[in-house]
């Protein structure tokens, strides 16, 4: 089977790398993807855009890449797009007027459930099947028999979960992957470290990161163990501080008790608040309310981020009760994703 795949996220291509693991050997991915992965039509790094000018810039390169990926679907069996929807969704409109008849198949969705339901009308109307890893995602579909609840990949990609609560003496901070969290959120963490003796105090900085960006951007964190293992770090971490992102759902599943923060720009949070009509920012929070349980962990947002809000949490945090909900997201969300999509892809 020649399967094209457009995967342009870094996170997507981790779920991909998990998905091509159940793969039969006939599979042939083409398209848009890690180089790690295969021979892709372009190499990730090529995409990466920062920012709407820079995002302008590429316009015409994209275009250009919708065109090219639409060429190269005439000759494959299905095409199986991931995460990206400001490009893929456009992509699986043109590749559904193409060709009517070609298997789409979308994995990883976008967050219909939070804002721009609209985009629903667009992925029943252009696709095939729909991959969902959210439990509750389908009560917006119309069309049931196109949306399918297949796992949550995270189940796949992490390979231990705690099974009882540690002591270690190590803290992990996670502040964020982009610039801007990391500035944020690094003086907080630096003299919330400082307040909380005794411990081993780690960073985990994400690999791509090489030292003169960490340098720039993170500044001297001389006090901290460096870390580039999120995982194995939460693993080992008796608590942790994290930026609101996939990490604390990350944290949440493998029992790390942890504080969740998030500092914005002003601007983007109060536009986030206009269109994202959510009581919770944290995936585990948000799974615990469609269940009608109370929150799994608390949430401290732009102002409320303070050392002394974030240390009283650590210092108060009902740890035993976390662990034992950290059990119940793991129950809710049943099991890992990836056999269950190439089943779909396969099929």
């Amino acid at each position: 089977m020649k399967l094209l795949v457009c995967a342009m996220e870094t996170s997507s291509n981790i779920h991909l790398r998990e998905l091509k693991k159940h793969f039969c050997d006939d599979v042939e991915m083409v398209g848009v993807f890690d180089k790690e992965l295969g021979t892709p039509l372009y190499d990730l790094t090529a995409l990466a855009i920062m920012g709407f000018v820079d995002a302008l810039k590429k316009l015409r390169f994209f275009f250009k890449l919708r065109d090219e990926l639409v060429e190269l679907a005439k000759d494959c069996d299905k095409v199986l797009l991931m995460d990206s929807s400001g490009f893929n969704l456009p992509l699986a409109k043109k590749l559904k007027a193409t060709y009517p008849n070609k298997e789409i198949i979308y994995y990883i969705l976008p967050q219909a459930w939070a804002w721009k339901q609209g985009r629903v009308k667009k992925l029943e109307a252009y696709c095939s099947k729909l991959c969902s890893i959210i439990p509750f995602e389908s009560e917006i579909y119309n069309d049931k028999n196109k949306i399918t609840y297949v796992g949550h990949p995270l189940l796949d990609e992490i390979t231990n979960f705690k099974e009882e609560l540690n002591t270690s003496g190590k803290i992990a901070f996670m502040p964020g992957s982009r610039k801007t969290e990391i500035k944020n959120h690094m003086p907080v963490f630096k003299e919330l470290a400082k307040q909380i003796p005794n411990k081993e105090h780690i960073l985990i900085i994400p690999s791509k990161f090489d030292d003169e960006y960490i340098n720039k951007i993170y500044g001297d964190i001389s006090n901290f163990t460096i870390s580039r293992e999120a995982h194995e770090t939460l693993q080992e971490a008796e608590y942790g501080f994290i930026c609101s992102g996939t990490a604390t759902l990350e944290a949440a599943l493998i029992g790390t008790p942890f504080t969740l923060s998030y500092v914005a720009k002003k601007f983007d949070y109060t536009i986030g608040r206009m269109f994202v009509k959510l009581n919770h920012v944290g995936l585990a929070n948000i799974f615990f309310e469609k269940m009608g349980k109370e929150q799994i962990h608390s949430e401290f947002l732009q102002e409320e981020v303070s050392v002394e809000n974030l240390l009283n949490d650590y210092k108060n945090m009902d740890k035993k009760l976390f662990f034992e909900n950290s059990k119940v997201l793991r129950e809710y969300l049943q099991n890992g994703s990836s056999q269950n999509v190439a089943s779909i892809i396969q099929n």
